[in-house]
């Protein structure tokens, strides 16, 4: 009896995640069926298969988006930001860890708090103070990151400090080793997996963002979304191009995370270890 009723509710797993499954896939589904059909097709029925693999769309979408120009400013702008906010947040989470003064709590708990004021509460203010010093570009965006992106990578860094002993901090110094040399070749090496961790998850609201980029870029320096978005108001009832240009935007990330999904499941886990 109790193994039937085990049975039973195995089944009935499998059969929500199916559901579940479908759910998930159907919006990818319409997409790229729908990239490849002509507009008639559309509009004669979104589910069905296409008459034929219209690749014309896809060139057509590719040259209106400026695809390399626009995956070229969302690589250097994501690279760059995640580099900036490893480096200053690493090294942040580890003199607060290390420092145990009054005035490096406060600063931490000033940090931690910051997760909790949303953008739109400072946006006004901030894009205004930024275009009157002239910083209303990709230099600015990446600084705007570099300052949204600190405090919950400086709450990840600093929990994962005290993971490593400060044995290892005496035993550098007695062996002769400045700050410097401490932190960059002994320290930050143990700190992979949240460096790992850390980059994940600025990458994923970086490359996705659309708002920050659509108050500071022009359309010359879009990004992929930013782009998407001009792409859309110009094809709104074009839906065959639309949805080609779609498709085109998700390849980046598809194949960034077909050749990364080892190290980006092995980040994760260990910097949850942590």
């Amino acid at each position: 009896m109790k193994k039937n009723t085990e049975k039973r509710n195995l089944l009935s797993i499998e059969v929500l995640g199916v559901i579940l499954g479908l759910i998930w896939i159907a919006p990818f589904y319409l997409m790229i069926v729908n990239a490849f059909k002509t507009k008639r097709e559309i509009f004669s029925g979104v589910l069905g298969l296409p008459e034929s693999l219209n690749f014309d769309n896809f060139v057509q979408a590719f040259i209106d988006l400026e695809f390399l120009k626009s995956l070229f400013n969302s690589v250097l702008i994501t690279g760059l930001s995640i580099v900036v906010i490893i480096l200053f947040s690493s090294m942040a989470g580890y003199a607060l860890a290390r420092n145990k003064s009054k005035l490096s709590g406060v600063l931490f708990l000033i940090f931690v708090a910051a997760m909790l004021i949303p953008f739109q509460s400072v946006m006004i203010p901030l894009v205004s103070i930024f275009g009157q010093v002239n910083m209303l570009n990709a230099a600015g965006l990446i600084f705007m990151y570099l300052g949204f992106g600190c405090s919950l990578s400086i709450f990840l860094y600093h929990g994962a400090m005290t993971g490593v002993s400060k044995t290892m901090d005496e035993a550098a110094i007695i062996d002769g080793a400045n700050r410097f040399q401490l932190f960059w070749y002994i320290i930050f090496p143990l700190l992979k997996p949240i460096s790992v961790t850390v980059g994940i998850l600025n990458t994923i609201w970086i490359w996705n963002d659309y708002l920050l980029p659509s108050l500071v870029l022009n359309e010359a320096n879009a990004t992929i979304p930013l782009k998407m978005f001009f792409f859309f108001g110009q094809y709104t009832k074009q839906w065959h191009l639309a949805l080609a240009g779609l498709t085109i935007a998700i390849i980046p990330v598809i194949i960034g995370y077909f050749f990364a999904q080892k190290q980006i499941i092995k980040g994760v886990s260990e910097g949850a270890v942590k």
